[in-house]
C-alpha cells in the first residue's frame, strides 16, 4: 500500500499502472464508511499477491487530486475509489462495498494468476523471437495460449511465426479460434483480418502458376490484374512483401476499384503484417494547465518504420 500525494502521483500512480492495476481509495479521516473499507481493501491487497496495487489518498490532505477525479466520474462522495490502468483512470466505484463485491469489480480489470502466466510466456517468446530462435517460442506461445486462450498477443505472434516458416497447416489449426473475428466486419479486428489475408495468400499460392509465367502474362498485358494479384500473392508468402506490394500498387493505379478494391485491401493487410505493435503509453508528467491536474499519460504512438511509413505513403498517393 502506498499513500498519493501531488509530489509521488505520476511516478507511484502513473507509471505504476502502466505495469500494474492500481487502486486508488480516496478518504478522509472523518469519513466512518472509509474507515470500514480501508482494512478490506488491504486484506484484499494481500489476497491478490501482487496482481494489483492499492494507492491511498487522503481528499483532506489532496483537495486537488481528488477533486479532478471526483468531477471527472461525477461522484461527489467517499470512501471512492479509482482503477487506473495504463496511465489512465478506467473505472470506479462509490461506498464501503462488502468483499464479494469489490472482488467481481477486480475481476474486470485485474488479470488472474493464469492471464500473468500467459503475459510472461509471451515476453519470453518475444525475446526468443529475436534471437532467431523460432522453436523455443513457439512452445512458449502455445503454452501462452494454454493458460490464457484470449490472449491475443500470443495468438498472432503464434500464427505469424507459423506463416513465416510456411506451415500453412499449423498456421490455420493456431488461426481457427479467432476466425470469425478476422472475418467480423462490424467489429473488426486489423490485425487478425491480415492475418488471414496472408493465410489467403498461402492457399492461392499452391494452385497458382509459377511467378515467372505469371510475369511473362504481365509483361504481355499490362493490365492482366488477376495475374498481378496472384503474383502478389505468391511474393507474400514467400515473405518478399515490399516486391508483393509493388505489384498491388500497380493495379491500385490502374484501377483503384477492381475486383471489389481486392489489391488495396491485400496492401493494407501486408502493411498491418508488418507495422510493429503498439507499445504500452508512456506515462505522462503531472501538469497543471488551467488550474487542473493531467491525469492521464500520453497516447502510445506506433514505432517508426522506414518501410511502412514509405509504403503507406505510396498507397495514398496512388489512391488520391
Amino acid at each position: 500500500m502506498i499513500d498519493i500525494t501531488l509530489q509521488n502521483f505520476e511516478a507511484e500512480l502513473l507509471a505504476a499502472s502502466m505495469k500494474t492495476p492500481v487502486l486508488l481509495d480516496i478518504w478522509a479521516p472523518w469519513c466512518g464508511p472509509c474507515k470500514q473499507l480501508g482494512p478490506v481493501l488491504e486484506k484484499l491487497e494481500t489476497e491478490y499477491d501482487g496482481r494489483f496495487i492499492l494507492a491511498k489518498l487522503n481528499s483532506d490532505e489532496q483537495p486537488e487530486i481528488a477533486g479532478q477525479l471526483s468531477q471527472a466520474f461525477g461522484v461527489r462522495s467517499i470512501p471512492f475509489c479509482v482503477m487506473f490502468i495504463g496511465g489512465q483512470p478506467v473505472d470506479g466505484f462509490v461506498g464501503a462495498l462488502p468483499p464479494e463485491q469489490i472482488r467481481a469489480f477486480l475481476a474486470k480489470h485485474v488479470p488472474g494468476e493464469q492471464q500473468l502466466e500467459a503475459e510472461e510466456d509471451v515476453a519470453e517468446a518475444e525475446a526468443l523471437l529475436e534471437e532467431g530462435d523460432a522453436d523455443a517460442a513457439i512452445a512458449k506461445l502455445e503454452a501462452a495460449l494454454q493458460a490464457d486462450p484470449a490472449n491475443e498477443t500470443a495468438r498472432f505472434d503464434l500464427v505469424k511465426t507459423w506463416l513465416e516458416r510456411r506451415n500453412l497447416p499449423a498456421a490455420l489449426e493456431a488461426f481457427a479460434p479467432v476466425a470469425a473475428r478476422a472475418a467480423d466486419t462490424l467489429t473488426p479486428h486489423p490485425r487478425f483480418a491480415a492475418l488471414a489475408a496472408w493465410i489467403a495468400c498461402g492457399e492461392a499460392a499452391k494452385s497458382a502458376p509459377a511467378p515467372a509465367e505469371l510475369q511473362q502474362a504481365i509483361a504481355a498485358n499490362k493490365r492482366d490484374f488477376e495475374s498481378r494479384l496472384r503474383l502478389a500473392q505468391c511474393l507474400a508468402w514467400a515473405g518478399h512483401f515490399t516486391d508483393a506490394m509493388d505489384e498491388l500498387l500497380e493495379i491500385v493505379m490502374r484501377d483503384k476499384a477492381w475486383n471489389e478494391q481486392a489489391a488495396r485491401k491485400l496492401f493494407v493487410a501486408l502493411l498491418e503484417i508488418l507495422t510493429p505493435p503498439v507499445p504500452k503509453a508512456a506515462p505522462g508528467a503531472v501538469k497543471e494547465a488551467a488550474g487542473k491536474l493531467q491525469l492521464t499519460g500520453h497516447a502510445a504512438t506506433v514505432p517508426a518504420n522506414p518501410v511502412v511509413d514509405s509504403y503507406r505513403r505510396k498507397l495514398s498517393m496512388a489512391l488520391f
